[in-house]
């Protein structure tokens, strides 16, 4: 059963049973009421009846009874009485209206009620005190309009219950349809969530726990719709990834195999055999490095750094200052310009950074050029610029730079001996330090890559988590 039924039914049956209930009450108080008034009326009349019986039976001087049946013909005349007799040892004195035939079980004043048929009757009999005789008196009183007047109630009751539950029941199914329309969306945005539609969303707009309840599902849905979107790109980056890894792996191998084959089969002269052996070698020392570079990939997801204040300037004078040989043979001018700061450093790891980068500037320069290397303090972050006036690159290869494997240009990159996991190293060891790279270049007029790192209070030490 929908929660919208439960909630109509017991709309329905806490209307059913207030109205019903007080309804039963309401004419029960008022047919009691009525009917104690009745008896109390009937009670007045027997008791001022009583009175003159009394009253007439003091004065008779003839004891015949005559004087008190003329005066009970007269009270009859005037009253309401359904019927009365007067009777002495069972014999009737007076009778008159309806006979009465229920005579009374006990000694004292007793009163009854009856009913014959749809006819309802009040009688009151008891006994009169007279001075020698002893008489009974009763009078039957009818009350059935009391109880014709409760049967009108309750029919009218039961017509207007009728009409009310209808209405009610319809005011009810509408209330439903209101406070269940929210959860109804909810149910269908569920659904089309589950059916793939991640941009399905409820957008609630009730302001109360259901409203609520919808925002708060939105919120989950967009998190989730987030989480699924990145879990597909990891999934396809890691698709890539192997993509890539396995055409790596396909040239050199493929060359490792051919020469080796071509060693094992002796056709080969001792020059030519040196030549295979060393390409052989390279190809083999160049996997080497590719595997060294993928467990490094691995093991930056898992290491916890223990960090130092360092002096960012210091380490990179030094690597500068180390470098500058080799790259004056092949042409290059390598300088830098520093300032002092302090950033919480891994020395080791960082130096990594410099050094992939230092080195990538060097493989976008064909014939010499220029490196600079700039860092300085600005808004509590420490940068550092590594400029060169090499070939450059296009917009769109900017964006994936950090990607495993990826190169601007393979056929050079691989040349050179890359894998083209450096800077996704770069990337990774840098997040670490919660620090972050960015890329800027036009194609024959040189790059620009800036990484930024927060800057640390002195003498304050802290731990990458």
């Amino acid at each position: 059963m929908r929660f919208r039924q439960k909630l109509l039914l017991a709309m329905v049956w806490l209307l059913t049973l207030s109205y019903g209930i007080g309804g039963v009450l309401l004419i029960s108080q008022s047919f009691r009421s009525s009917l104690q008034q009745e008896k109390a009326t009937a009670v007045s009349s027997y008791e001022m009846t009583l009175q003159t019986v009394r009253l007439v039976n003091l004065v008779d001087i003839r004891q015949d009874f005559s004087s008190i049946r003329t005066a009970l013909e007269r009270m009859d005349a005037v009253s309401d009485q359904a019927g009365i007799q007067l009777t002495k040892d069972g014999e009737a004195i007076y009778q008159s209206g309806r006979p009465i035939d229920k005579l009374p079980t006990a000694s004292g004043s007793q009163l009854l009620l009856f009913a014959e048929g749809s006819r309802h009757f009040l009688q009151i009999s008891g006994p009169v005190q007279t001075n020698d005789t002893p008489l009974q008196l009763d009078i039957l009183y009818e009350i059935t309009p009391i109880y014709t007047a409760r049967a009108e109630q309750l029919d009218t009751y039961h017509r207007v219950f009728l009409g009310m539950l209808i209405l009610g029941g319809a005011a009810a199914w509408g209330i439903a349809w209101v406070l269940t329309r929210p959860l109804g969306k909810l149910s269908l945005t569920a659904r089309r969530l589950a059916a793939g539609k991640l941009d399905a969303r409820a957008k609630l707009q009730a302001r109360d726990e259901v409203g609520q309840l919808g925002a708060e599902f939105d919120r989950m849905a967009e998190q989730l719709s987030g989480t699924f979107t990145a879990q597909q790109e990891e999934m396809e980056r890691q698709e890539q990834f192997m993509g890539s890894f396995a055409h790596e792996l396909k040239t050199p191998m493929t060359s490792i195999i051919g020469y080796a084959d071509l060693l094992r089969g002796q056709s080969l002269d001792e020059q030519e055999a040196q030549e295979a052996a060393n390409y052989i070698f390279s190809e083999g020392k160049r996997l080497e490095a590719l595997s060294l570079k993928l467990l490094d990939l691995l093991l930056m997801k898992h290491q916890n750094l223990a960090l130092v204040e360092t002096d960012p300037a210091a380490l990179i004078s030094s690597l500068v200052t180390h470098l500058q040989p080799v790259y004056r043979e092949q042409g290059i001018v390598l300088q830098c310009r520093c300032e002092t700061g302090l950033c919480r450093l891994e020395p080791d790891l960082f130096s990594s950074v410099l050094t992939n980068l230092l080195d990538n500037a060097r493989k976008a320069l064909d014939h010499g050029g220029n490196i600079y290397v700039l860092g300085k303090q600005e808004d509590g972050f420490y940068l550092i610029q590594v400029l060169d006036n090499g070939r450059g690159m296009p917009e769109e290869a900017i964006r994936h730079l950090t990607e495993a494997f990826y190169r601007v240009d393979k056929s050079r990159s691989r040349a050179q001996g890359g894998a083209g996991l450096g800077l996704t190293l770069c990337s990774r060891i840098l997040e670490l330090h919660k620090g972050t790279i960015t890329f800027a270049s036009r194609e024959g007029k040189g790059t620009c890559v800036t990484v930024s790192l927060p800057s640390a209070e002195p003498g304050v030490e802290g731990g990458a988590e």
